[in-house]
């Protein structure tokens, strides 16, 4: 299957012809071709956003909303087609990935509501012959970078409040899934949004990245990925003092104190840690037990893994995907490795599970026992199925080992103390916390990390803020 860029309502190809291939990371089978775009395709996108923006801005927010309905609308029609295109290009298990639709089509609901309550505001003035006007009006044209590991929901997070403010947008997906964005880029022009407000450029991310941060046209750039290429993107926008916003990478603590109750913390763990594979930004990396319930935890997260699926997403009863390439699970096996050379004990898993028919790319659901700080589970981020395990005395020094990463992204911790819940929630140092809940994320709360993990938010009232700029206006009468 050949697909094609979206550029000003046209679906074109690279000027080269050049194309790359997507690769079902659970069969290796080609899933399309899609077009190796650069710099010079990127610009057009970027031109046509912006003569489209000279006049999107000008539309109301009763037609704005009216059109980004009409897309979650289109989204949930073909909620199970998008699902499966989903899985065939992530690998994740088709039950999620019906639910990332679900999600995704959530932030568009929210931003359509949002787009009517843009509210500018009157100050009192200094002089009776003067009034004070705030108005808030959209960036402009804004550059929305994405991954692979969700590929729907992280687009339409950003895409939403993007079009609700009045801006119009190039899209550059990830190299491994960039099918889902294509798809989202046809509903639009279904839906009626006009052409150029939406634009979807594939192929080399150093040439798209290069212009969508050197153009000044471009107002904003709204990323999500890992904290290495986020620096890179940051030094590059810097000549244009561009504004953006980052959620980059996270490795997430889940603390389970000696009063919690052992029931919930358990299944939220199994939820939290291997929801794609363990493959998402907030998912729990580092366990800490308390000693005194550690033997229990473990039994139950052990028996609880031992049912997990491992399989290609498709079939019925999956719970575990294929990791995305061929680098991430090379990476996983290192992490284990590492792990076991400095004295921990791999209780479950630890190993590839290699399936007739299909890529070897899936690992074993994995249990550690003896996690300590100078192995790399413990302080870098996994990407994959691992879950490791340490043992704690004291409420300060778990928050002491909690805080210890660069990253702040989401941390997780489960007690029964509403005192502790309290205090232990302030001192984390990470932008999400999870008290007592393994799943935070939901579209009307504010997403994003503090540290190494990025800044600003997105969802609720708090996004529109992102693609939203104010202005002030002193009106002598």
């Amino acid at each position: 299957m050949q697909v094609n860029n979206l550029i000003n309502g046209q679906w074109v190809g690279a000027d080269s012809g050049a194309t790359f291939e997507v690769i079902n990371p659970a069969t290796d089978e080609v899933v399309a071709r899609v077009p190796l775009g650069g710099s010079t395709e990127t610009e057009r996108a970027v031109s046509a956003a912006h003569d489209a923006w000279l006049k999107w801005r000008g539309t109301t927010a009763n037609e704005r909303a009216s059109l980004i309905d009409k897309l979650a609308a289109l989204m949930r029609r073909d909620a199970d087609r998008l699902a499966r295109l989903m899985t065939a290009e992530q690998g994740k298990p088709l039950a999620e990935s019906r639910g990332e639709i679900a999600y995704a089509v959530s932030f568009l609901d929210w931003a359509a509501e949002e787009a009517k309550r843009i509210y500018g505001e009157i100050i009192p003035a200094s002089a009776p012959n003067k009034r004070i006007l705030v108005f808030r009006q959209p960036v402009g044209v804004c550059a929305i970078i994405t991954p692979w590991n969700f590929p729907s929901a992280m687009i339409t997070r950003k895409l939403g409040p993007a079009l609700a403010a009045g801006c119009t947008v190039v899209i550059k997906p990830a190299e491994d899934t960039p099918l889902s964005a294509i798809a989202l880029g046809e509903l639009a022009l279904e839906a009626g949004i006009p052409a150029g407000v939406v634009n979807i450029v594939t192929g080399d991310p150093r040439a798209i990245g290069g212009l969508l941060t050197s153009d000044q046209r471009v107002r904003k750039l709204s990323f999500t990925g890992s904290t290495e290429v986020g620096r890179l993107l940051m030094k590059q926008s810097s000549d244009n003092l561009l504004r953006l916003s980052m959620e980059l990478g996270g490795h997430a603590p889940f603390i389970i104190f000696d009063d919690a109750d052992m029931s919930r913390a358990a299944e939220a763990a199994m939820a939290c840690k291997f929801r794609n594979a363990g493959q998402t930004c907030i998912c729990a990396n580092r366990f800490y037990v308390h000693e005194s319930v550690h033997t229990d935890f473990v039994s139950r997260l052990s028996s609880a893994i031992g049912t997990l699926r491992v399989g290609d997403g498709t079939q019925e009863g999956v719970n575990v995907g294929p990791l995305i390439n061929d680098e991430a699970i090379t990476k996983v096996e290192s992490h284990v490795a590492d792990a076991r050379e400095k004295g921990a004990s791999v209780l479950v898993g630890g190993q590839r599970v290699r399936i007739k028919g299909l890529a070897d790319r899936f690992y074993a659901p994995t249990l550690i026992d003896g996690m300590t700080a100078d192995m790399r589970v413990h302080h870098e981020e996994t990407f994959g199925p691992v879950a490791a395990v340490r043992s704690f005395r004291t409420e300060e020094e778990v928050v002491e080992w909690a805080n210890s990463s660069q990253f702040g992204l989401a941390a997780y911790f489960f007690t029964q103390n509403a005192s502790r819940l309290i205090r232990v929630a302030e001192r984390l140092e990470y932008g999400i916390v999870g008290a007592n809940d393994g799943g935070p994320s939901t579209v009307q709360a504010p997403f994003g990390g503090v540290k190494q993990s990025g800044f600003g938010r997105e969802g609720g009232k708090y996004v529109m803020d992102e693609y939203t700029q104010l202005k002030y206006i002193s009106w002598g009468v």
